[in-house]
């Protein structure tokens, strides 16, 4: 079979093998520093050849609403994922949305390893393996999903291969810059071994919230990064980067994070009868302490959305205020997977509920952090020129979720 259709779209089939690669946090400096002290070297022939742009991210600029539109090559209120952190209006339970239960819809993935092709996900996180994995364990089609976190744990049954340390090597610290080479390591490996030939390689941002672009932690980890992007060129892969978001630095002068802690400020102004919840909660949290530039409002009385938004969008710091209708039709949302009222607030501000939610003892440098309006631009690269449709199509509003689309149907 040459081409594939899911969630309405087509996707044609190269003979060549297939990566996309999802570098969490990549803001677009990361990659102008270290391409300009001569860190990536792969990546400029990538680019003397290729195409190099911007796209837009999905809203809330957090790790699982984006893998998840990635994947599926649809906006959050198609896929369902509101963040990755949600209160399940069901239930009234305060939840991760780390499940395969939680997607409304099928994945490119699964529809290319129904296709014939041999599909491989391999994620730094665990938590994607199985948000973003169905389908691919079905009978009659070859397909693999394992994380660099629990490599070591890969069974034939549950993830599709077995033995990945003895193939990649042993498994790394979740909280390590490691954890991503892994997984493009493991993508080498696997086209290498004929075991691949549509991949999605997504790392993790332990790096990017750590440190700066120009800092030589970032330089480091961005020249292991460029290996491995010149061996899966070395082996003849049509190659698609891009990032699920954005970072910024988020602390004063004095390194300390300029916070504003919306459920006590609620609290003060208002007395009770609010709940604040912050979606970039996930089980990752040492980097960031589950503070993010987008949250979701609950009231008890929605009635009363219009004058809180109001006096939100008073206070110092805060962007933009949507009320849950407006929010779902302009951000592209789930309406019944967010709150009464969505949040965010700029480019250096985050938003937390109260101090002693937040855990930021193990912050060891100043914070750096993301979800809101400033952290969805993102790169958007291709290991080859694109053709004059898709040329068009960049120069209006591509989204990182149209990656899949480019690197099937637009490079020439």
């Amino acid at each position: 079979m040459d081409a594939f259709t899911v969630n309405d779209r087509t996707y044609r089939l190269p003979e060549q093998p297939v990566a996309v690669i999802c570098v969490d946090g990549c803001e677009e400096a990361y990659l102008d520093v270290a391409l300009t002290k001569g860190r990536m070297p792969n990546l400029v022939r990538v680019l003397e050849t290729g195409w190099r742009g911007l796209a837009r991210g999905a809203l809330p600029s957090f790790t699982n609403v984006n893998n998840a539109a990635i994947v599926t090559g649809m906006p959050p209120a198609v896929t369902g994922l509101s963040g990755n952190f949600f209160l399940d209006p069901v239930t009234g339970e305060e939840v991760m949305m780390n499940s395969a239960s939680f997607l409304r819809c099928d994945t490119i993935l699964a529809a290319a390893a129904q296709a014939g092709r041999k599909v491989a996900m391999v994620t730094a996180k665990e938590k994607l393996r199985d948000l973003l994995s169905p389908g691919l364990f079905v009978e009659g089609v070859t397909g693999m999903a394992f994380s660099s976190e629990k490599a070591a744990e890969a069974r034939e049954e549950t993830h599709g291969i077995s033995g990945v340390e003895s193939l990649v090597g042993t498994t790394p610290a979740i909280y390590s810059g490691e954890a991503s080479v892994y997984v493009l390591r493991a993508g080498v490996a696997l086209v290498e071994a004929g075991r691949a030939d549509f991949l999605y390689l997504s790392l993790t941002d332990y790096i990017q919230h750590k440190f700066a672009p120009e800092e030589e932690g970032a330089l480091e980890f961005n020249e292991a990064l460029d290996e491995q992007i010149g061996r899966l060129m070395g082996l003849g892969c049509r190659l698609g980067v891009t990032a699920d978001h954005g970072m910024n630095a988020k602390s004063d002068e004095e390194g300390k994070p300029r916070v504003i802690y919306l459920e006590d400020a609620l609290l003060e102004q208002f007395g009770d009868g609010f709940k604040v919840i912050c979606p970039i909660t996930d089980p990752y949290v040492v980097h960031h302490g589950a503070l993010g530039s987008y949250v979701t409002v609950h009231l008890e009385d929605p009635g009363r959305s219009t004058e809180i938004s109001e006096w939100l969008r008073s206070l110092d710091g805060v962007t933009e205020v949507f009320e849950k209708t407006e929010a779902a039709a302009s951000l592209e949302l789930p309406a019944d997977r967010i709150g009464d009222l969505v949040v965010m607030s700029a480019a250096d501000t985050v938003l937390g509920r109260s101090p002693e939610y937040h855990d930021l003892s193990q912050l060891d440098r100043p914070l750096r952090s993301h979800g809101g309006r400033f952290e969805t631009q993102v790169p958007f690269i291709f290991s080859g020129p694109l053709n004059d449709e898709y040329t068009a199509k960049a120069e209006k509003d591509p989204r990182n979720f149209d990656v899949f689309d480019y690197v099937c149907n637009g490079i020439k």
